[in-house]
């Protein structure tokens, strides 16, 4: 693993935009799903799946068939992490809420669950079930009265039975056998057998992360993700085994997969560049790793740890481990990241799988404007008002005011017809 100093470091990875082939091999997609619907969803899930489906929605058979396959081990695990997810997630519900002035004046705020959402459970070369709770349950804690998930099938036209398992436990139902590019287009634009919704979260491969950036404005999303990263900043009490084996952790998920140490001690540094090479070795997805450790693995050196929090800052990465002497009492100078990790027994596998935190997390220096996935995601706000009379008598001619100075006549008007009947009723009662 490369060792340099972090002003060396640029760390950019250009992943969302793809190639001009790949950007518009998915507008082909997309519109041939919109004007051809089922009929091209067969035709791609053929082509880029191996399998010819006339259904695919799963069947209450397959739901029961893969709770069969699952072992009472990883039912247990998925249904503790689920608990925690849902305490979790249940702190961030908010409330709608009203306020009267003296005036009579009734100002509030409405908060509705969006209807319909589409939850994208990536497959390919692994699947994740742990993805499956991630973006169900905040949607279901939102109140999202319709949830449906869409997961590429295998080669055998069936579904990871602990995808289905989990969708149970999230309580998910509705799922459809369909993958990439052509499943955002199947939420976005509807088709005989899937219903359009009106929100798409969930991460995927590049042509599913097109697909959500060219579908968005037609229904919402919840970011365009690229490739997982970590970063780690840590001092010289740090365990290097455990570094490594968190940057690992990440560098496995992808051969674009970002992992950075970030450490004033050179001996750390020297450590960790040592086990990251013992551990990979040994790792079953090594070829996948080692390609992105040599690609967009690195160790910055930095003078001190102020410096460290200020590379941090810049880097903005999708999941920071702080393995320092006393990581809560510098909390407070990370400015930008997505999931924070403290302490030694903090590993971002604890994050990804269990705690109860959101995976979901962006990605590539989105952390700067952007948060983990949560119950937020999943609803929508109205603003409430209830003007009275007495507060429309005396702020009404500044309401005119205001409108006047941006040329909208009408926007006066609108308010001038209601002062006007107001001097009338005035002058009757004085007569």
């Amino acid at each position: 693993m490369r060792i340099m100093e972090a002003s060396q470091f640029d760390g950019k990875r250009s992943v969302e935009s793809g190639t001009r082939e790949q950007q518009e091999g998915v507008r082909a997609i997309l519109a041939a799903v919109r004007e051809r619907k089922d009929e091209a969803l067969r035709e791609y899930t053929e082509r880029f799946d191996r399998v010819r489906l006339e259904t695919f929605r799963v069947s209450a058979a397959e739901f029961a068939e893969a709770s069969e396959q699952v072992s009472p081990q990883v039912k247990a695990a998925l249904q503790e992490a689920a608990e925690n997810i849902r305490d979790y997630h249940s702190r961030q519900v908010r409330q709608s809420w009203f306020v009267t002035k003296e005036s009579g004046t009734m100002l509030g705020q409405l908060i509705r669950p969006l209807q319909r959402a589409g939850l994208y459970v990536p497959g390919g070369t692994a699947a994740y079930p742990s993805s499956v709770l991630m973006n169900a349950i905040p949607a279901k804690i939102a109140g999202v009265p319709e949830v449906v998930i869409t997961t590429p099938p295998g080669a055998d036209g069936k579904v990871n039975p602990a995808i289905l398992v989990a969708a149970q436990i999230a309580g998910v139902t509705e799922i459809y056998k369909v993958g990439g590019a052509q499943a955002i287009a199947a939420l976005t634009y509807g088709t005989e057998q899937i219903k359009a919704v009106d929100k798409i979260v969930g991460p995927g491969n590049i042509f599913v992360a097109l697909a959500k950036r060219e579908v968005f404005g037609l229904v919402s999303i919840d970011m365009v993700a690229g490739p997982s990263e970590i970063a780690v900043l840590a001092d010289d009490t740090a365990n290097a085994r455990y570094v490594a084996a968190d940057l690992l952790s990440q560098a496995e998920h992808d051969p674009m997969s970002a992992a950075i140490l970030v450490t004033p001690s050179r001996e750390l540094a020297e450590q960790v560049a040592l086990e990251v090479e013992r551990q990979l070795a040994e790792l079953p997805r090594q070829s996948i790793a080692a390609a992105a450790i040599r690609d967009y693995g690195a160790i910055l050196l930095v003078e001190n740890l102020d410096e460290g929090f200020a590379v941090i800052n810049r880097i903005a990465p999708e999941h920071l481990e702080i393995m320092i002497a006393e990581p809560f009492a510098q909390l407070g100078k990370v400015q930008n990241a997505g999931a924070i990790f403290l302490g030694p027994y903090s590993s971002e596998p604890v994050g990804d799988y269990f705690a109860g935190t959101n995976h979901v997390i962006p990605t590539n220096g989105t952390a700067r404007f952007s948060s983990p996935l949560s119950v937020d995601d999943f609803i929508k706000k109205s603003s409430v008002i209830s003007y009275s009379k007495d507060d429309l008598v005396k702020n009404g001619p500044k309401i005119v005011t205001l409108a006047e100075q941006e040329g909208l006549a009408g926007h006066g008007r609108a308010i001038t017809e209601r002062l006007r009947d107001f001097d009338r009723e005035k002058q009757e009662c004085d007569q």
